[in-house]
């Protein structure tokens, strides 16, 4: 019930595997963010991992910002985000942001967050997993095709503003993709890689963004997420956002490391 980035989760196929696996998840979430309380929830086989965008202000004010499609994961953390979700029909989608305003509404919701949900692919269910009440690691997707700097929003709500945006200004342009850059190396298991950076070379051009701490002589520590940037795109369209950024992870250049940009 503390976690985050997939840590502690546990597949239970049978009843005879319930008090082994929960204590497993148990160790494993205490070990990460001491403490080892933890829910049951159901399983969806084939899924698709799909997010809401949310805005509230401290006057009752709560806007969305459509959705984030966070389906390509390993280990249960997020790899490749796009926006809009590519296989949403109009109406799941008015659905899906429909119910993350309710939820946000109900529970006086302040801050820009995230309303994350599953898609059962085989049914076309949605299942609630949880509000990440913060700014979330996939923002720039949204920021890309709604053209809204949700920092600065998140900045001006903290001081006590008011929203200025309305829902109906809210209008999706595009097609936006985010890849993570995290240092592990793909060639062995994607084990992680500290160390120090002796070249960085960041892709440019139009509609390519690359958001990173990092500079050339930077040391990547051994302690935390091993995620040192991201590279974002933005194009009319899904097909020319998938060649904008096949060419920037070709000309993303990351020396001294290995990285998952392979």
């Amino acid at each position: 019930s503390w976690g985050g980035g997939g840590r502690g989760m546990r597949v239970i196929e049978d009843a005879s595997e319930l008090e082994a696996q929960v204590a497993s998840g148990r160790r494993e979430a205490v070990a990460a963010f001491g403490n080892g309380e933890v829910y049951l929830e159901k399983l969806v086989r084939r899924a698709r991992h799909v997010e809401v965008q949310l805005l509230g202000d401290h006057h009752g004010n709560v806007v969305h910002l459509f959705e984030r499609d966070c389906t390509v994961q390993r280990r249960n953390q997020k790899v490749v985000e796009r926006a809009p979700a590519p296989f949403l029909s109009d109406g799941q989608r008015a659905e899906l942001c429909e119910a993350a305003l309710r939820l946000a509404r109900r529970s006086g919701f302040v801050n820009a967050g995230t309303a994350e949900f599953l898609m059962d692919v085989d049914s076309g269910k949605f299942y609630f997993i949880e509000v990440n009440p913060r700014i979330q690691v996939e923002h720039p997707v949204s920021e890309m095709v709604t053209g809204i700097d949700l920092l600065k929003q998140q900045i001006l709500v903290a001081a006590g503003e008011k929203l200025s945006l309305k829902q109906e200004d809210i209008v999706p342009r595009g097609h936006a993709i985010e890849c993570r850059i995290n240092a592990e190396d793909p060639s062995a298991n994607f084990r992680p890689c500290p160390g120090k950076i002796e070249q960085i070379i960041a892709p440019g051009g139009f509609g390519v963004r690359f958001d990173s701490h990092v500079t050339a002589g930077y040391t990547v520590p051994p302690y935390y997420d091993s995620l040192i940037g991201k590279l974002i795109v933005h194009q009319p369209t899904r097909e020319a956002a998938i060649e904008t950024m096949t060419r920037a992870l070709r000309e993303l250049q990351v020396k001294g490391i290995a990285t998952t940009v392979p």
